[in-house]
């Protein structure tokens, strides 16, 4: 569906709004996909994080004829301090390149996806993108039990008696799922901070957004966390139908697109490497299965 619906209430906030004609330059897209972690990914690419998108946002806004920034958002969520760090830094190229940001939710925009969308001066969305989930969750796992089964005494020294709160391998304490709760409200309200700060009047104040649940995007539209209804190159071609898209991607090492490194990697392999990593994608699996990913 690439045909654009847009409210007439925010039709006359930015530079190449519908009705007008920008001159001919260039729109930089960045994609975003994948978990918002500050941890490598099991596959390449697979991961956000500010350190890894750093070159990419700088290359994104550096061109002298920028007439826009597109973000395709395709994430289910991560790391509230990395969906921070990078949103901060898309918003700072973009105030001082003052050019608008126009962010694309595609199959899922939740949690700190949905974090990242509000970074743009408006927001699209396709009628069956799931959007939302402003929350806060933590997962982890209870494996008090599991090392004595294969035989290993795991030994914890602390100074301080909170340091070992949530140990995975102890039996969980109801002081610490408090003290838990307390951080997640915390973090819940800085991010309804932001989401307010960004949507503004725009938001339906009707509408219980907050409570971690999520919509569709034919849905979103109405309660405000969505500008408008369209595909990237529906409404790109409408409003910059001069300019030049140009993808911005993140630039692989050398010895990687040369198909060299994988010895070195499998030479760090061991057993606790191995399942570590099988943690790490099932996590990473698990985020996206909450959206029917």
């Amino acid at each position: 569906m690439d045909t654009l619906r847009i409210p007439d209430k925010i039709a006359s906030r930015l530079p190449g709004k519908l009705g007008d004609r920008s001159d001919k330059g260039v729109v930089s897209l960045v994609r975003l996909h994948g978990v918002i972690t500050p941890q490598a990914g099991p596959v390449p690419r697979s991961v956000l994080n500010a350190a890894s998108l750093d070159k990419v946002l700088e290359r994104a806004f550096a061109p002298e004829n920028l007439a826009a920034v597109a973000l395709l958002i395709n994430s289910p969520g991560g790391a509230p301090t990395q969906s921070a760090l990078i949103a901060d830094r898309i918003r700072g190229l973009a105030d001082e390149k003052k050019v608008p940001v126009l962010a694309f939710c595609e199959d899922v925009a939740a949690s700190g996806g949905y974090w990242l969308a509000c970074a743009g001066d408006e927001i699209y969305a396709h009628e069956t993108s799931i959007v939302g989930s402003i929350g806060v969750i933590s997962a982890g796992f209870g494996l008090q039990g599991l090392i004595e089964r294969f035989g290993v005494e795991r030994r914890l020294h602390t100074a301080g008696e909170s340091k070992s709160r949530l140990d995975p391998f102890l039996p969980e304490r109801p002081d610490d799922v408090a003290w838990l709760r307390g951080l997640q409200d915390q973090l819940h309200d800085m991010f309804k901070a932001w989401v307010t700060e960004r949507r503004g009047d725009r938001l339906n104040t009707e509408s219980d957004l907050f409570t971690g649940e999520v919509w569709t995007g034919a849905r979103a539209l109405g309660t405000g966390l969505v500008d408008g209804l369209g595909t990237p190159r529906g409404v790109l071609a409408e409003r910059f139908p001069d300019a030049e898209i140009v993808p911005v991607e993140s630039r692989r090492p050398l010895l990687a697109r040369l198909g060299i490194g994988a010895p070195a990697a499998a030479a760090t392999f061991s057993p606790v490497n191995s399942l570590l990593g099988i943690a790490e994608a099932a996590e990473i699996r698990a985020l996206w299965a909450r959206y029917g990913l």
